[in-house]
């Protein structure tokens, strides 16, 4: 009897039956027609497209991430602008200047040359033996003040050339020195102390000693018979401090009384007295207003105050009267001339005692939180500068708010 074979399919055979069939399916398979391959499972090995885009996209966030943690240098380098400007120098005088209050070397400044629009100031010092220090200053001309960092530059627009030397003036646009150059405040109206103190650059020593101590609030007065004046106002400005210019007016008695050379007198002619005036004026710069040293004679003659306080107004410089004269005639004539003004209440130091001074100071504190505002008037002694200092302290802790002298001017510019 013949033996009867089955052949089964060769998947089956070889033992390449998929994982998970019964016997149930292999008994399919073996009734399927030869030639057709079993189809796999739906799903079985189809990766979706979801998690291959997402996939994707987490390889990508951790390349970009990787690139950037680990670059040397951006992307894209920011492009440089070259501005060309030429350099201005602020010169000072050849004398040596004292190793506390200025520098070394000249600081260099970079000045644009129109003056029509916002300009970029490079301000380069050196100090010690550290690297060079530098500053850029953004001058917006329709703001009139000067920034502190360069408070010691003269502006250009703002000096004139004369045979005496440089002369204060209105720019082209307008703008005074008493603007230009005054110290910044609050702005508030609260009870508000000016303090002048005058007679710097006659003493080397005291002028040194007065920059030094003295707080930035104090304006301090040059005298114009003092020596290297234009390097003391620059240590001055340089300090934060608002300065002024003093000029020689005759005193009664003179010349007996006599404030120094090229004094203005009553007898002398009005172009005379300017020619003495202008000497004054061209000692130094950057300074607001000038004030009268001694000068009761003088500006009690309105033939000698008239031209005087015009060519002040004329400059755009503010009038300060030390208030020692009752017979002054400069209130009326600032106001008829366009001159800011400012009467002092009372001299801090006539006594040369530290008990008197603090009296004095008091008695402006005092007027000062009655009236709104006080100015005294001092000069450059040892006892008054350690004085006010003190007291400048305490004030200030008490609510008085010590101001710079163009502070407390009354403008007829600005009504």
């Amino acid at each position: 009897m013949d033996e009867f074979v089955h052949v089964l399919p060769k998947e089956v055979a070889f033992g390449t039956v998929h994982r998970g069939q019964g016997l149930a399916d292999i008994g399919k398979d073996i009734e399927r027609p030869l030639g057709q391959a079993v189809r796999a499972p739906r799903g079985a090995g189809r990766i979706s497209v979801g998690v291959i885009a997402a996939s994707a996209i987490v390889l990508a966030v951790v390349g970009v991430s990787a690139a950037i943690a680990f670059r040397e240098k951006p992307f894209r380098k920011p492009q440089e602008v070259a501005v060309s400007t030429p350099k201005v120098t602020a010169a000072a005088e050849p004398a040596a200047s004292p190793p506390a209050l200025a520098p070394a070397t000249t600081p260099k400044v970079e000045m644009p040359a129109k003056t029509g629009g916002p300009q970029i100031i490079h301000v380069q010092t050196e100090e010690g033996d550290g690297p060079p220090k530098a500053a850029i200053v953004i001058r917006d001309p329709s703001t009139v003040g000067q920034n502190l960092k360069i408070a010691h530059i003269p502006d250009k627009a703002l000096i004139e050339t004369s045979e005496t030397g440089l002369l204060p003036m209105r720019s082209a646009d307008g703008r005074r020195p008493f603007d230009v150059y005054a110290r910044p405040w609050s702005g508030t109206r609260g009870a508000r102390v000016a303090i002048i103190i005058g007679g710097l650059a006659v003493s080397q020593t005291g002028t040194q000693a007065a920059i030094a101590k003295l707080p930035a609030e104090v304006t301090l007065a040059f005298a114009p018979q003092g020596n290297s004046i234009g390097r003391w106002m620059q240590a001055a400005r340089q300090s934060g401090h608002e300065v002024v210019m003093q000029v020689p007016l005759e005193p009664f008695d003179y010349p007996k009384v006599n404030p120094g050379r090229n004094t203005l007198t009553v007898a002398a002619s009005a172009e005379e007295n300017l020619k003495n005036l202008h000497w004054a004026l061209s000692r130094t710069t950057n300074y607001t207003g000038v004030m009268n040293y001694m000068g009761a004679r003088f500006s009690a003659d309105s033939a000698a105050m008239e031209p005087f306080m015009a060519e002040l107004g004329k400059r755009g410089l503010a009038y300060i009267d030390d208030g020692s004269s009752a017979r002054s005639l400069a209130p009326d004539m600032a106001l008829r001339n366009g001159v800011p003004f400012v009467a002092g209440d009372t001299a801090i130091d006539a006594v040369q005692d530290r008990g008197a001074i603090l009296k004095k100071l008091d008695s402006l504190e005092a007027t000062a939180r009655a009236k709104g505002t006080a100015v005294g008037i001092g000069s450059a002694f040892d006892l008054t500068v350690d004085t006010v200092s003190s007291w400048v302290a305490e004030a200030k802790k008490r609510g008085i708010e010590i101001v710079p002298i163009s502070a407390v001017a009354v403008d007829p510019q600005k009504g």
